[in-house]
């Protein structure tokens, strides 16, 4: 068997949400098993009060309603304690590089915390599957495991599920996969982004825009030829993250002013 090899702490990740935009939707709940080197684990789970009405469509996958996180604490009340338990942890989840991680980088920045992902490895377990097998998380729990996913949309039986099935997983490639987080870190890197979001890439070094009117074009020839759609994208319903990095481009930008 390929047990992973884990030389710090991987935090398996899972969030419940009010909805699928990371720019207006909030967590409710957050589920983080902790494994650590020596293969215990620590697990901390809480459901958050988004501070905003949960849509039915919403409550109709995750079955999280109004009144089950009225009294559960706000995300700027719980966000150090989360913030705290991921130190120093490379993060694995299910589809987590695309929505997990962005949308828990962008909780962070609204209550005025940053969330370092420099030198942190990100396995996307939903990425092996789809480049393995090329499917949803009951599935592959079924087909990785032979276990039917009872409970699934709880962030703690989802996170739990997606562990085993990156362990079944490295069981089935032992032959094509390396068992360390390093290795399938870059077997599941997407294409270099600059923001969560993806609104922003970076091609041969250089931050290409990758959406609207501009997309494909660079960043920097973009904010000196019409400096006024910095200041859109800010006014704009953009995440925060994806701010946070223009803005960043834009200072860089203006300091190498001649």
């Amino acid at each position: 068997m390929s047990a992973l090899q884990l030389t710090r702490p991987l935090a398996v990740i899972d969030l419940e949400t009010t909805g699928t935009n990371v720019a207006t939707d909030r967590i409710i709940e957050i589920a983080v098993i902790k494994v650590m080197p020596d293969r215990s684990v620590q697990r901390k789970v809480k459901r958050i009060n988004p501070q905003m009405p949960i849509p039915a469509a919403s409550t109709a996958i995750h079955g999280i309603r109004d009144e089950d996180v009225a009294d559960a604490p706000t995300w700027k009340q719980a966000a150090n304690e989360f913030r705290q338990f991921l130190e120093q942890c490379d993060i694995a989840g299910y589809n987590s590089n695309r929505f997990d991680i962005p949308m828990l980088v962008e909780e962070f920045l609204r209550v005025g915390l940053t969330f370092d992902v420099k030198d942190r490895r990100f396995v996307d377990v939903q990425k092996i599957f789809h480049l393995m097998e090329k499917r949803t998380l009951s599935a592959a729990y079924k087909f990785y495991c032979d276990k039917d996913l009872t409970n699934a949309h709880s962030a703690e039986a989802d996170a739990v599920a997606t562990f085993e099935i990156l362990e079944a997983q490295l069981e089935r490639y032992a032959t094509q996969l390396k068992a360390d987080v390093d290795a399938l870190a870059q077997f599941t890197k997407e294409d270099e982004y600059v923001d969560f979001a993806r609104r922003i890439v970076r091609q041969n070094g250089t931050e290409i825009f990758n959406f609207g009117k501009y997309k494909g074009r660079a960043v920097r020839d973009v904010l000196k030829s019409e400096p006024q759609y910095y200041d859109w994208m800010m006014k704009a319903e953009f995440p925060l993250n994806t701010k946070e990095k223009l803005t960043e481009i834009y200072h860089d930008m203006m300091l190498k002013k001649p």
